[in-house]
Protein backbone atom coordinates (compact mmCIF):
# COMPACT_ATOMS: atom_id res chain seq x y z
CA UNK A 1 0.00 0.00 0.00
CA UNK A 2 1.13 3.50 -0.71
CA UNK A 3 3.08 4.98 2.16
CA UNK A 4 3.55 8.42 0.61
CA UNK A 5 0.38 10.15 -0.50
CA UNK A 6 0.00 13.51 -2.19
CA UNK A 7 -3.16 15.22 -0.97
CA UNK A 8 -5.00 16.76 -3.88
CA UNK A 9 -7.13 19.87 -3.85
CA UNK A 10 -10.04 18.82 -1.67
CA UNK A 11 -12.96 16.49 -2.04
CA UNK A 12 -14.71 15.98 -5.35
CA UNK A 13 -18.31 14.82 -5.62
CA UNK A 14 -17.08 11.29 -6.38
CA UNK A 15 -14.96 11.30 -3.21
CA UNK A 16 -17.93 12.39 -1.12
CA UNK A 17 -20.24 9.80 -2.65
CA UNK A 18 -17.74 6.97 -2.16
CA UNK A 19 -17.15 8.11 1.42
CA UNK A 20 -20.91 8.12 2.05
CA UNK A 21 -21.25 4.61 0.60
CA UNK A 22 -18.43 3.41 2.88
CA UNK A 23 -20.13 5.18 5.79
CA UNK A 24 -23.50 3.56 5.09
CA UNK A 25 -21.88 0.12 5.12
CA UNK A 26 -20.13 0.90 8.39
CA UNK A 27 -23.30 2.45 9.82
CA UNK A 28 -24.99 -0.91 9.33
CA UNK A 29 -21.99 -2.68 10.84
CA UNK A 30 -22.06 -0.29 13.82
CA UNK A 31 -25.72 -1.07 14.43
CA UNK A 32 -25.01 -4.81 14.37
CA UNK A 33 -21.90 -4.35 16.50
CA UNK A 34 -23.89 -3.01 19.48
CA UNK A 35 -25.25 -6.41 20.54
CA UNK A 36 -21.88 -8.05 19.73
CA UNK A 37 -20.25 -5.55 22.06
CA UNK A 38 -22.66 -6.56 24.84
CA UNK A 39 -21.97 -10.27 24.24
CA UNK A 40 -18.28 -9.76 25.00
CA UNK A 41 -18.88 -8.10 28.39
CA UNK A 42 -19.28 -11.36 30.37
CA UNK A 43 -15.84 -12.56 29.23
CA UNK A 44 -14.07 -10.45 31.82
CA UNK A 45 -13.57 -7.03 33.33
CA UNK A 46 -13.63 -4.41 30.55
CA UNK A 47 -13.45 -7.19 27.93
CA UNK A 48 -15.83 -5.23 25.71
CA UNK A 49 -13.15 -2.58 25.25
CA UNK A 50 -11.16 -5.02 23.09
CA UNK A 51 -13.83 -4.76 20.36
CA UNK A 52 -14.69 -1.06 20.75
CA UNK A 53 -12.38 -0.12 17.88
CA UNK A 54 -14.89 -1.30 15.30
CA UNK A 55 -16.73 2.00 15.83
CA UNK A 56 -13.66 3.90 14.61
CA UNK A 57 -13.10 1.95 11.44
CA UNK A 58 -15.23 4.02 9.05
CA UNK A 59 -12.90 7.01 9.42
CA UNK A 60 -9.60 5.20 9.02
CA UNK A 61 -10.81 2.91 6.24
CA UNK A 62 -12.42 5.73 4.25
CA UNK A 63 -9.22 7.76 4.50
CA UNK A 64 -7.14 4.83 3.24
CA UNK A 65 -9.44 4.55 0.21
CA UNK A 66 -9.89 8.27 -0.61
CA UNK A 67 -6.80 9.81 1.05
CA UNK A 68 -8.00 13.38 1.23
CA UNK A 69 -8.53 15.86 4.08
CA UNK A 70 -11.91 15.68 5.80
CA UNK A 71 -12.72 12.12 4.78
CA UNK A 72 -12.25 10.59 8.25
CA UNK A 73 -14.66 13.09 9.85
CA UNK A 74 -17.21 12.79 7.04
CA UNK A 75 -17.14 8.99 7.16
CA UNK A 76 -17.48 8.76 10.95
CA UNK A 77 -20.29 11.32 11.14
CA UNK A 78 -22.18 9.71 8.26
CA UNK A 79 -21.74 6.20 9.73
CA UNK A 80 -22.87 7.44 13.14
CA UNK A 81 -25.90 9.09 11.52
CA UNK A 82 -26.89 5.85 9.79
CA UNK A 83 -26.43 3.95 13.04
CA UNK A 84 -28.51 6.51 14.97
CA UNK A 85 -31.35 6.41 12.42
CA UNK A 86 -31.37 2.63 12.59
CA UNK A 87 -32.08 2.91 16.30
CA UNK A 88 -28.69 2.90 17.99
CA UNK A 89 -29.02 2.13 21.68
CA UNK A 90 -26.96 5.25 22.43
CA UNK A 91 -29.37 7.60 20.69
CA UNK A 92 -28.27 10.97 19.38
CA UNK A 93 -25.05 10.93 21.42
CA UNK A 94 -23.86 8.59 18.64
CA UNK A 95 -23.50 11.69 16.44
CA UNK A 96 -21.25 13.43 18.98
CA UNK A 97 -19.12 10.33 19.20
CA UNK A 98 -18.99 10.06 15.41
CA UNK A 99 -17.79 13.64 15.02
CA UNK A 100 -15.14 13.47 17.74
CA UNK A 101 -13.91 10.03 16.71
CA UNK A 102 -13.55 11.23 13.12
CA UNK A 103 -11.78 14.35 14.34
CA UNK A 104 -9.41 12.25 16.46
CA UNK A 105 -8.39 10.24 13.38
CA UNK A 106 -8.29 13.31 11.16
CA UNK A 107 -5.83 15.10 13.44
CA UNK A 108 -3.27 12.33 13.02
CA UNK A 109 -3.68 12.20 9.25
CA UNK A 110 -3.28 15.99 9.23
CA UNK A 111 -0.18 15.78 11.44
CA UNK A 112 1.46 13.85 8.59
CA UNK A 113 0.11 16.42 6.10
CA UNK A 114 -2.16 13.80 4.53
CA UNK A 115 0.88 12.33 2.79
CA UNK A 116 1.10 9.02 4.63
CA UNK A 117 -1.24 6.09 4.52
CA UNK A 118 0.99 3.50 6.11
CA UNK A 119 0.24 1.12 8.95
CA UNK A 120 1.91 3.32 11.56
CA UNK A 121 -0.11 6.45 10.68
CA UNK A 122 -3.34 4.46 10.40
CA UNK A 123 -2.72 2.95 13.85
CA UNK A 124 -2.06 6.41 15.29
CA UNK A 125 -5.31 7.66 13.74
CA UNK A 126 -7.15 4.73 15.32
CA UNK A 127 -5.62 5.67 18.67
CA UNK A 128 -6.73 9.27 18.05
CA UNK A 129 -10.31 8.07 17.64
CA UNK A 130 -10.02 6.06 20.85
CA UNK A 131 -8.73 9.09 22.77
CA UNK A 132 -11.62 11.22 21.45
CA UNK A 133 -14.15 8.58 22.52
CA UNK A 134 -12.61 8.41 25.99
CA UNK A 135 -12.95 12.17 26.38
CA UNK A 136 -16.68 11.87 25.67
CA UNK A 137 -17.01 8.85 27.96
CA UNK A 138 -15.48 10.92 30.72
CA UNK A 139 -17.69 13.96 30.02
CA UNK A 140 -20.82 11.78 30.07
CA UNK A 141 -19.73 10.33 33.40
CA UNK A 142 -19.32 6.79 32.11
CA UNK A 143 -15.82 6.33 33.49
CA UNK A 144 -15.14 9.10 35.99
CA UNK A 145 -15.90 6.84 38.97
CA UNK A 146 -13.52 4.02 38.05
CA UNK A 147 -10.64 3.16 40.34
CA UNK A 148 -7.18 3.86 38.95
CA UNK A 149 -6.31 0.25 38.10
CA UNK A 150 -9.72 -0.27 36.47
CA UNK A 151 -9.33 2.95 34.50
CA UNK A 152 -5.91 1.82 33.25
CA UNK A 153 -7.39 -1.50 32.07
CA UNK A 154 -10.35 0.24 30.45
CA UNK A 155 -8.19 2.73 28.54
CA UNK A 156 -5.49 0.19 27.72
CA UNK A 157 -7.90 -2.38 26.33
CA UNK A 158 -9.71 0.24 24.24
CA UNK A 159 -6.46 1.60 22.84
CA UNK A 160 -5.12 -1.84 21.93
CA UNK A 161 -8.43 -3.00 20.46
CA UNK A 162 -8.74 0.22 18.47
CA UNK A 163 -5.27 -0.08 17.00
CA UNK A 164 -5.89 -3.72 16.06
CA UNK A 165 -9.33 -3.18 14.50
CA UNK A 166 -9.40 0.41 13.18
CA UNK A 167 -5.67 0.51 12.53
CA UNK A 168 -4.22 -2.86 11.50
CA UNK A 169 -7.40 -4.53 10.22
CA UNK A 170 -8.54 -1.39 8.33
CA UNK A 171 -5.08 -1.05 6.77
CA UNK A 172 -4.96 -4.63 5.51
CA UNK A 173 -8.56 -4.53 4.32
CA UNK A 174 -7.76 -1.41 2.26
CA UNK A 175 -4.57 -3.08 1.03
CA UNK A 176 -6.61 -6.09 -0.13
CA UNK A 177 -8.85 -3.72 -2.10
CA UNK A 178 -5.74 -2.13 -3.64
CA UNK A 179 -4.65 -5.55 -4.91
CA UNK A 180 -8.01 -6.11 -6.62
CA UNK A 181 -7.71 -2.80 -8.46
CA UNK A 182 -11.03 -1.50 -7.13
CA UNK A 183 -9.45 1.72 -5.89
CA UNK A 184 -7.83 2.47 -9.25
CA UNK A 185 -10.96 4.32 -10.39
CA UNK A 186 -10.89 6.53 -7.28
CA UNK A 187 -7.35 7.80 -7.64
CA UNK A 188 -4.54 7.25 -10.10
CA UNK A 189 -1.95 4.65 -9.13
CA UNK A 190 1.57 5.94 -8.44
CA UNK A 191 4.93 4.21 -8.42
CA UNK A 192 4.68 4.18 -4.61
CA UNK A 193 1.39 2.28 -4.87
CA UNK A 194 3.07 -0.48 -6.83
CA UNK A 195 6.07 -0.61 -4.50
CA UNK A 196 3.71 -0.81 -1.53
CA UNK A 197 2.17 -3.98 -2.91
CA UNK A 198 5.47 -5.88 -2.87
Amino acid sequence: MNTAVKASNGLKLTDILVTIVIAVVFGLVYKIWGPAYDLVKPLGLNAEQWVYGMWFMAGTFAYLIIRKPGVAILAEVAAATVSAFLGSEWGMSTLYYGFLQGLGAELFFAAFLYRNANLWVTSLAAAGSAIASLILDFSYGYIDQLSTWNYVLYVGFRMIGSIVIAGVFAFYLAKALEVTGVTRTLRPATEQDYKGLD
